[in-house]
């Protein structure tokens, strides 16, 4: 049901791009960062990716949190966006070597955003529409920003992630097959958990179109996430991601 529900939603950002007629703005660069294997792992990895963050006037936006999303609703501090994400899955390495890979997937959903001023509230609810990750995932994130010198600027993200009892399943679960392979006792999420995290950044313009940010953030992980072996025995449940990012503004 979720995905035949989301996958019409996730197409309706394409259908409306060629009836607008906007300017592009927003940046594009590189960034590197130092984060989990996976979700709920003790082992950390490098990983240099590009960093895109795209406006099309004041109705499509794409970038690697939010995906790709069409504004359908924007008034006075309120925006609505039904938009289309990504979500990775597991690579099994080390002590998660003979597990089963569990594939990452699209996912569709929408975004209500509240931005009064320099602080602004998301709500975001998705679903996968591919890959072997189910069930849904609620995200609650504050936002601030604000500049503390000419050039410098500094930021602050709480939030609060709710996956269901499939999603959570989908990625903390050791079935059978897994347990006789890999010696773990079996394990079957039987609710989903909540994720508390917290992020900041500070940015440095230091050309008109260049800006150097420097992020860091923490999460940590509940309830039947935090009790599966994969994380109790093989992992640990706070997980921290620091980076850099490079990027040339337009």
């Amino acid at each position: 049901m979720y995905r035949n529900l989301l996958c019409s939603v996730a197409v309706l950002p394409l259908l409306a791009a060629p009836a607008l007629a906007q300017p592009l703005s927003g940046s594009v660069g590189i960034s590197v960062t130092q984060a989990p294997d996976y979700l709920g792992s003790d082992d950390y990895k490098s990983r240099t990716l590009p960093d895109v963050n795209l406006r099309y006037g004041e109705q499509l936006y794409l970038n690697l949190r939010d995906g790709l999303g069409w504004n359908i609703y924007h008034h006075q501090n309120w925006t609505l966006s039904p938009f289309v994400g990504y979500v990775p899955g597991r690579d099994n390495e080390g002590a998660l070597s003979r597990f089963e890979k569990v594939d990452g997937g699209l996912t569709g959903g929408f975004r209500l955003q509240y931005k009064p001023g320099p602080w602004n509230l998301t709500l975001k609810a998705q679903a996968p529409v591919s890959g072997d990750m189910d069930g849904y995932q609620l995200t609650l994130r504050a936002g601030w920003q604000n500049q503390i010198a000419p050039g410098w600027s500094v930021g602050l993200s709480p939030s609060l992630t709710y996956s269901s009892k499939e999603w959570t399943q989908s990625l903390f679960r050791v079935s059978a097959r897994d347990a006789l392979k890999s010696g773990f006792q079996r394990y079957e999420p039987g609710d989903g958990y909540w994720r508390l995290g917290i992020g900041g950044n500070i940015n440095y313009r230091f050309a008109d179109n260049w800006s150097l940010t420097g992020l860091a953030a923490v999460t940590q992980l509940t309830g039947d996430a935090k009790d599966s072996p994969i994380v109790r025995d093989a992992g640990d449940d706070v997980q921290a991601l620091a980076g850099m990012v490079l990027s040339y503004h337009f």
